[in-house]
């Protein structure tokens, strides 16, 4: 047996290969398939089969791409109507080698999501790996959000999927989720590289809630939803279009770039928050190029083309990749010479005033100033947070910009000050001028060993709401 996991950085989208006897099957895999290619290659291996645990909302599958290179099979759950591939149901068994993939259909993420139980027959028929989606994650599971409507009857639905056809499968059974930690699609996601059934039981808190708790813990729950999954959602139920991106992205002139922003291209900043502060294109949208496909999603329209400035033009690849893998295909290209070739063209340079943790203590309490804490809740809450500061989720700021007083200092902070630096951005390009990003933010703030407060109540490991209920009974 060949096995193999990918995993898509800044998504933290999982993805597999398994394969046997000259054939493979790839479950869930992302657009970019070069990566499959080139494992079925040195393996000779036929990709026959390619499995889509669910109608994905962070990222564009990459079933036809694959279907379109291979010729291989698409399966998806049978309760959506996709307008390709094959539906497949409860019980359907798949051949792959000596590889034997049975369906589970696991609802309640989504309706029609399934679960794929591997076992390799040369070995034993006993349960090997369960392909498991957005069903359960390692020490969390999937979102049930998605059906506001139907609350309850969707996380009673997960709560039947994990107990009566996951849970059951065995104790030694490796879990294989779609996601790991970081992902938007479970609200605290372990960052572990495998887990297995039994050790989901027994350190999963969720999966020791009786049925009644676990649903009134899943409808209490809160997440973020950036405006790209309705895209996301549309595209993948009808079929991606075919990948486009050109082999390169283009270097433009400084000219050719004032000319596409004039004309509503969208200017996007990729490079370190200290970087941006020291120097950028006025206008510009900075989301550092590890967190483009985090945040892009929430700020960025799939209508304007996309101009990229970076210093180097280093591994554009990368970054035309992860544009694709949420969609954005329209990249126009990247500033000829990096950022200084627009400062050596004599062009106007922006710049964002940075303090150090030890500043930020020195004026805690004056009235001028305004904290705006972007961490998501579940930080703010297992961390704590600074008196006074008001706390918007970065990848929602653009929303709540209109209720921030432009009289005021604005100090933003978050996790390390990255996602501060996508906030300053936004308030630059809405008129504000007295702007600060905090270097370090709460991580530098923790090392100096200053205070934090914690609202009553407040426990260091609740999730999202902070007020939850105690766990049930084993």
């Amino acid at each position: 047996m060949i096995f193999e996991k990918f995993v898509s950085a800044g998504l933290a989208h999982n993805s597999y290969l398994a394969g046997s006897g000259g054939e493979a099957a790839v479950i869930d895999p992302r657009r970019d398939i070069g990566i499959y290619l080139e494992i079925a290659r040195k393996n000779d291996l036929r990709i026959t089969h390619a499995f889509e645990t669910h109608r994905n909302e962070d990222y564009l599958i990459g079933s036809l791409e694959l279907a379109r290179a291979t010729g291989c099979e698409i399966h998806h759950g049978a309760k959506l109507d996709f307008a390709y591939g094959k539906p497949v149901h409860e019980g359907d068994r798949f051949r792959v080698g000596s590889l034997d993939l049975s369906i589970l259909e696991t609802p309640g993420h989504t309706g029609e999501s399934i679960s794929i139980v591997l076992s390799d027959t040369e070995v034993s028929s006993i349960p090997l790996m369960v392909f498991t989606g957005d069903a359960l994650f390692a020490g969390e599971v999937g979102r049930t959000d998605f059906y506001p409507d139907r609350k309850e009857e969707v996380a009673g639905e997960l709560y039947d999927s994990l107990h009566k056809k996951i849970l059951p499968l065995g104790d030694g059974v490796i879990v294989c989720p779609a996601h790991g930690g970081g992902s938007v699609c479970g609200a605290d996601i372990s960052d572990l590289p495998w887990t297995t059934v039994g050790y989901e039981k027994e350190t999963n808190p969720i999966l020791r809630l009786d049925r009644e708790a676990f649903i009134r813990r899943k409808v209490a729950e809160r997440h973020h939803y950036p405006p790209y999954f309705s895209q996301m959602e549309v595209k993948n139920r009808n079929g991606p279009p075919p990948l486009s991106c050109p082999l390169h992205i283009q270097a433009l002139p400084v000219s050719e770039v004032k000319d596409l922003t004039k004309k509503g291209a969208q200017l996007v900043d990729i490079r370190s928050p200290s970087s941006f502060a020291g120097g950028h294109v006025p206008g510009s949208l900075h989301i550092w190029r590890e967190g483009l496909s985090a945040f892009a999603g929430y700020f960025l329209n799939y209508e304007d083309p996309i101009i990229i400035v970076d210093d180097f033009n280093q591994d554009l690849g990368e970054i035309q990749r992860q544009f694709a893998r949420i969609g954005y295909d329209r990249l126009a290209g990247c500033l000829d010479g990096g950022f200084m070739a627009w400062a050596k063209a004599a062009e106007p340079v922006g710049t964002v005033k940075t303090w150090t943790v030890h500043d930020l203590k020195e004026h805690l309490g004056d009235p001028s100033l305004y904290l705006l804490d972007l961490r998501d809740e579940p930080n703010y809450v297992k961390h704590g947070h600074l008196p006074g500061a008001h706390q918007i989720y970065a990848g929602e700021f653009r929303s709540y910009i209109c209720k921030v007083p432009m009289e005021k200092e604005i100090v933003c902070f978050c996790d390390a000050g990255y996602k501060s630096s996508i906030a300053a951005s936004l308030l630059l390009q809405e008129g504000f001028r007295d702007v600060v990003v905090v270097l370090g933010s709460m991580a530098a703030w923790e090392k100096a060993g200053y205070p934090v407060e914690r609202e009553p109540g407040e426990r260091k490991d609740a999730p999202p709401g902070a007020t939850l209920p105690e766990i049930g009974p084993s």
